[in-house]
Order: C-alpha cells, then structure tokens, then sequence
C-alpha cells in the first residue's frame, strides 16, 4: 500500500471516528427492536423488518444523528484537543470544510428521504437537524438546560417511530394503543435518565477542557459536590420507571435486566463519590454506556417467541 493509499484509508477512519460509525448500528438495532418489541408487539416481525417506510425513518435517523456527531466536533473541536487528546488528533485528519461538506450532505440525504415518506416527517427532522445544530452551537454550553437538551435529542428518533405507528392503527384499536402508551414511556423515561446521568457525568470527565473553553456546566457553575448530588437523585429516580416496568407491567424476561441495572447502579453511586479524576469519571461513564447498549439488547428479552410464534418466515431471512 502505497502512502497516498495510507492516507486516504487513515482519512476515512478520522471520518468513521467523527460520526462514531460504531454507535450507528446500534441506534439502528435499537429502533428495530423497539418497533418489534415495545411499539408494535402485535404485527408480524418479518412485517416490520419488510416495512419500507420504516426503513427510511431508521435510515434517515441514522444519518442525522451521524451528521449530529459531525457538527459536535466541529464546534468542540479546541475542547476535545485537551479532553480526549488522541481522538481529537485523529479526527483532525480531516478538515474543518471537509466535515461541514459531510454534514450538510448527509442533512441534505435525509429531508430527500424524510419527503419521500411524508411532508411530516421532513417537517420533524428539519427540526430535529436544526435542534442538534442549535445544541451543539449554543445550547450545550449552558448547566442543566444543556444536558437536558442532549438526553432529549437521544430519544427524538424513538418518538418519530411511535408516531409512525400510532398513525398507522386502525380507529377502533386506538384505545388499546393509548394503553400501551404508559408501558412505551416507562421505558423512555428509564432511558432518559440513564441518558441524563451519562451527560451530567461527561461534564465531570471533561472539566478541564470545558473550563478552558467557556462552558458553563454544573460543575463548573455549582460545583463537583452539588454535580454529585444531581446526578444520586437522577440514579435514585430510575427505580420509579423500574418499578413501573417490572410490577405494574408485565416486560417477560426482560425484568432480569432491569434488577441487574438496579444491582450495578448502587455499586456505581457508591464509586462515584468516591471519583475525582477523569479516569475514574471515565469508569462511570463506560458503566452507562454498558447499561445503556445491554438494554438495547435485552428488549429481546420482552417476548422472544414474537422471533419465531407464528412468524417462521423471519428465520428464514
């Protein structure tokens, strides 16, 4: 392989590390499995896997979160040279012009397909690419308002699917769907939190690099103490979706997940104060993630015979 070659390979790994290409399918696996699992028990898997619109609102999500991610190193592009040195260094392979031609392409991608659905839908991820911009931009220098803007904008692309399909029922099914609706937002907000305790922990592994640069996060405004006491609160507050999910609504199998989440998140609250280095927070953080991705493939777990009980086609794709 020649040097042109090698640079152009090294080119397109900053540009994979810059939208994060390894969390994109997960997003994806997640909203399938939210569609066959949470959303709409009642249609055939194989339906929804065959389902061409859906594709395109997973596909569109997909690169608008990637696209997400480009516009959020672009603006943390001095931030990340001190907190996250060796990324930062990769990522910066890559230009500044060449990022931005990304992402506008990639915006441009998604309203295509977003019409091809419905005026709706690209009325909503207009609003959503505008949303992530104005975050990334301005919104997420700010305490708490910042980290519930970004918790916010995780599960946006989960709603845009219960939309899809709650329009899509029959009139006389409605009262049902209404129900199921408690059941699809306790597992939101278990997510929600999770989501917002992992923001409000970044803020403490990142608290060098934000000083630097201005942001007026929670600790840097209030504190590390008061950072602490927000984020055991939140912890402490996923118990009620918990509750919820497992005694008052019946998730199959999947409560095994949810007693083990309980089970790591005292050990977690318990090293958190106990944390004051970025290494440490770094920990905190990975525990999140390993939480947040287990759940993903947990939903599994809900009903797994909706994989094969009447639906022997799936097995055979």
């Amino acid at each position: 392989m020649n040097r042109k070659h090698k640079l152009l390979l090294m080119k397109i790994i900053s540009l994979f590390s810059v939208v994060r290409g390894y969390n994109i399918p997960i997003i994806i696996l997640a909203q399938y499995l939210s569609a066959i699992f949470i959303l709409a028990p009642e249609k055939r898997a194989l339906d929804i896997l065959l389902d061409f619109n859906l594709f395109i609102l997973v596909f569109a999500s997909s690169l608008t979160i990637a696209s997400g991610y480009i516009i959020n190193n672009f603006y943390d592009n001095q931030k990340d040279l001190i907190n996250r040195p060796n990324k930062s260094m990769l990522d910066r392979l890559v230009s500044q012009k060449t990022k931005l031609s990304v992402y506008f392409t990639l915006n441009f991608i998604v309203a295509l397909m977003a019409l091809f659905v419905s005026w709706r839908v690209f009325l909503f991820f207009s609003a959503y690419i505008f949303f992530i911009w104005f975050y990334s931009h301005k919104i997420k220098k700010y305490p708490i308002v910042g980290n519930l803007t970004a918790a916010v904008l995780a599960v946006l692309p989960f709603f845009a699917i219960l939309l899809y399909f709650y329009t899509r029922i029959p009139f006389e099914d409605i009262e049902n769907y209404k129900r199921q609706l408690a059941v699809i937002f306790a597992h939101a907000a278990f997510l929600f939190l999770l989501l917002l305790v992992r923001e409000m922990i970044k803020d403490l592994e990142n608290l060098r690099g934000d000083l630097a640069n201005d942001y007026k996060t929670i600790p840097i405004v209030y504190g590390e103490e008061i950072s602490k006491k927000v984020i055991t609160i939140l912890t402490l507050l996923t118990v009620l979706p918990i509750y919820v999910l497992i005694e008052i609504y019946d998730v199959g199998y999947m409560d095994i997940y949810f007693y083990i989440c309980l089970i790591i998140l005292i050990f977690f609250l318990l090293y958190l104060w106990k944390s004051n280095t970025k290494v440490q927070f770094l920990v905190l953080h990975n525990v999140l993630k390993f939480l947040i991705v287990a759940g993903v493939f947990c939903i599994v777990l809900i009903n797994p015979t909706v994989l094969w009980h009447g639906k022997r086609l799936l097995l055979m794709i």
